[in-house]
This record gives C-alpha cells, sequence and structure tokens, in this order.
C-alpha cells in the first residue's frame, strides 16, 4: 500500500524557515512526479509546489515563487519543501501527494506561523 508521511511542521515566528519532509514508501519513488499542497483553514486545498521525478523541473504557485523550495532525495525516497521568509498567511496544514495508482494523500503536517 502506498504510504506517505510528512513531518516537520511546527510554529514557526514571521520571517522564520522551516523544511517539511515527505517520506515515500511501497512505490517506485523514482519514477513518479511529486507535489505539496497546502489547507489553510476555511480554505480549499491548493497546489504549492511540483517537482518531476528525477527532480530536473520545478513549478510554484505565485505566492510561494522566490521562498519556497521543493526537492526530493531519490536516493533516500523522499520529498522537502524548504520554506523561507514565512508569514502568517503560510498557516495551513502541509500535505505532499503522488498521482501514483487514482493518487495518494499524505496525513498532512501542521504549520503554523504566529508571533
Amino acid at each position: 500500500q502506498v504510504q506517505l508521511v510528512e513531518s516537520g511542521g511546527c510554529l514557526v515566528q514571521p520571517g522564520g524557515s522551516l523544511r517539511l519532509s515527505c517520506a515515500a514508501s511501497f512505490f517506485t519513488f523514482t519514477t513518479s512526479a511529486m507535489r505539496w499542497y497546502r489547507q489553510a483553514p476555511g480554505k480549499e486545498r491548493a497546489l504549492v509546489a511540483s517537482i518531476t521525478s528525477a527532480g530536473g523541473t520545478t513549478t510554484y504557485a505565485d505566492s510561494v515563487k522566490g521562498r519556497f523550495t521543493i526537492s526530493r532525495d531519490n536516493a533516500k525516497n523522499t520529498l522537502y519543501l524548504q520554506l523561507n521568509s514565512l508569514t502568517p498567511e503560510d498557516t495551513a496544514v502541509y500535505y505532499c501527494y503522488t498521482p501514483v495508482g487514482m493518487g495518494v494523500w499524505g496525513q498532512g503536517t501542521l504549520v503554523t506561523v504566529s508571533s
């Protein structure tokens, strides 16, 4: 059974940084494009960033461009999201996603940006 487990979410002050991780198992991670989404309180889940299977191409939502960086380590079957210059508007549950099969979501990790 495909599994994605996010970690790294916590409370951080505005302007701070954080790195999220997503550990993947039970599928061929190295051939799967991956995505990060987030869902803020009272809002719909939205795409944050995506990365191709080899990591050569990345895309970002306009709201995070220049502040967030998606990356992957295929040797460790792990997806990352580096979050810099955080603002309260970045407060959300962050999810990783693989389109493998019918698509699989992780359980999410909460990032709270507040002073």
